[in-house]
């Protein structure tokens, strides 16, 4: 797992990677990404209020709201606002905007973690954005992912541990975990909230699989 200071900007290219990401933070006046080809930015706010464009119309953003905008992404703020933003390149996304984020997640977890789908993707494979509840006085499991992880975390403290080390986990701790890298979010006497981005999925609809095919009936 790698850990980041809250730089305004690029703070990880995942370019390269099988699923093709990047990582940035927005912590000043102004963040504007343009690209000519399919890429959807996923962002969370993490504190204070932003201003986002999209399509000539601007949209505030308060703590705790989340984003989905394909192609461009233009962000202000005229106070204090830090959000993060992970990009999936080569995926043309939906535009939502949603939040605040619960308290907990709806579906179960591991090791009586919970979670929510936040942004589904839209067919199956597709990337998504999800909110991670982890209970006070929980020892997760050691486990693995099969694609990266990008994520920040949002409320309460905690330890990564690693093979490598353990690393704290505070609000605002913008994080990076590689495929197959081996990890488990720990807690003491607080719960902790992660915001986790996942550049794929083996979840969705298909064409074949779907609620408007499978209620229509002939």
């Amino acid at each position: 797992m790698q850990v980041f200071n809250p730089n305004h900007g690029l703070l990880k290219d995942l370019s390269s990677d099988v699923f093709a990401s990047e990582l940035f933070c927005f912590s000043d006046e102004e963040l504007k990404l343009t690209s000519s080809e399919p890429k959807t930015y996923f962002g969370y706010v993490i504190t204070g209020e932003i201003s986002l464009r999209y399509a000539g119309n601007d949209y505030t953003l308060t703590e705790g709201m989340y984003f989905s905008v394909p192609r461009d992404l233009y962000l202000t703020c005229d106070g204090i606002g830090r959000a993060i933003v992970m990009s999936r390149i080569g995926y043309e996304g939906f535009f939502q905007i949603g939040g605040p984020v619960e308290q907990k997640g709806r579906l179960t977890y591991i090791d009586g973690c919970t979670d929510s789908l936040l942004i589904s993707p839209v067919m199956m494979g597709d990337p998504c954005l999800n909110l991670l509840h982890i209970p006070s006085g929980t020892e997760q499991s050691q486990h693995t992912h099969p694609s990266l992880r990008l994520g920040v975390i949002i409320s309460g403290t905690g330890t990564c541990v690693t093979p490598e080390e353990n690393l704290p986990l505070v609000p605002g701790t913008i994080f990076y975990i590689p495929q197959d890298g081996q990890h488990s979010f720990h807690t003491t006497d607080r719960d902790l909230r992660v915001i986790a981005y996942h550049p794929d999925s083996d979840f969705g609809p298909t064409h074949e699989n779907h609620p408007m095919v499978n209620k229509t009936i002939l």
